[in-house]
């Protein structure tokens, strides 16, 4: 009787382990089912590209997405700079928590912290993303470019860096400064093609001493005043972020087969964006270009097929000018 009720208790037990590590499962597929609508909520360019991963690293990428969107929200739609502040130093301690293993009512954190510990993710990335996040509450303009590079590394750069371990790679000290110079493409391409935007929300990202180097003020932009000095200016920064892509370009043959074709389609994608910046001149400085989804598709398309294809070297911006 004593043997047949202690295997009566161990097949309960067993049950029970199982029961509680499946429900466990349930709840972390819901989380990352919350991300992925985050995801398609967004009309992010990187909705297709990330499709393209097989299941576990596609939730993880979404997941890192998921997150990056809502540090953004946290700040740009926080109701004043105090609320804001509050707001981001309590997402980020609940990920602190989190990782250390505590609870978060939070489905996008739980989904991230799994994503960390899935793919050994170094947690430092996701500190330096919100910090980079927090720097937008802090500053609204950059002196110089190596200031402005700083941000771009946290809120950019670590993105790339935390990528990588998802979609795994090869040789970490070419793969790690190709990631950054990859975030940096895309965010500069961001800042480059955000510029009203920005501005409506008092922020300028180009480096003030180059508006001075071009004989052009930050006042000019404000007002609206976009002389012959801003050719100078948007094709000293067009430059720069070409420079960007082309340095990020040999990390295509550094990932995982998968991660290689992520690469290349999330390269492709914004490439096509690059080229409207580039052809839109200082247009750029009154209005947000963008090419037609079937041009970014189709530089999607051709990246997948052929890899990254960098700026041409020297290629110039366009000389709309407004007087």
């Amino acid at each position: 009787m004593n043997s047949m009720n202690s295997v009566t208790s161990m097949t309960s037990m067993t049950s029970m382990t199982s029961m509680t590590s499946m429900t466990r499962m349930s709840a972390l597929a819901a989380d990352h089912e919350a991300c992925a609508e985050v995801l398609s909520r967004s009309g992010s360019n990187f909705a297709l590209p990330i499709r393209l991963l097989p299941e576990a690293k596609r939730r993880g990428t979404t997941a890192l997405y998921a997150f990056c969107r809502r540090a953004d929200d946290i700040v740009d739609d926080g109701a004043n700079p105090v609320e804001a502040r509050h707001a981001i130093d309590t997402f980020d301690a609940e990920l602190s928590a989190a990782i250390a293993g505590g609870a978060s009512a939070d489905p996008v954190i739980r989904a991230v912290v799994d994503t960390v510990r899935r793919f050994a993710v170094p947690v430092n990335h996701l500190h330096d993303i919100i910090d980079g996040c927090r720097m937008d509450l802090d500053q609204t303009s950059y002196d110089t470019f190596p200031a402005l590079e700083e941000y771009c590394r946290r809120v950019a750069g670590a993105v790339g860096l935390a990528a990588i371990h998802i979609w795994g790679f090869r040789s970490p000290q070419e793969a790690l400064p190709a990631a950054h110079a990859c975030g940096l493409a895309f965010q500069l391409t961001n800042i480059l093609r955000d510029i009203p935007e920005d501005l409506a929300r008092g922020r300028i990202y180009l480096p003030e001493s180059e508006f001075r180097a071009c004989a052009c003020s930050p006042d000019d932009l404000r007002a609206g005043r976009i002389g012959p000095g801003f050719v100078q200016l948007a094709s000293m920064n067009v430059a720069r972020a070409a420079d960007c892509y082309r340095h990020a370009a040999p990390l295509d043959r550094l990932l995982s087969t998968d991660g290689r074709i992520v690469f290349r389609a999330m390269f492709g994608a914004y490439r096509s964006l690059f080229a409207a910046v580039q052809k839109a001149g200082t247009r750029i400085f009154t209005e947000r270009v963008r090419p037609g989804r079937l041009r970014i598709i189709g530089s999607t398309v051709a990246a997948l097929a052929v890899g990254p294809r960098p700026p041409l070297r020297g290629r110039g911006v366009g000389i709309t000018t407004h007087e």
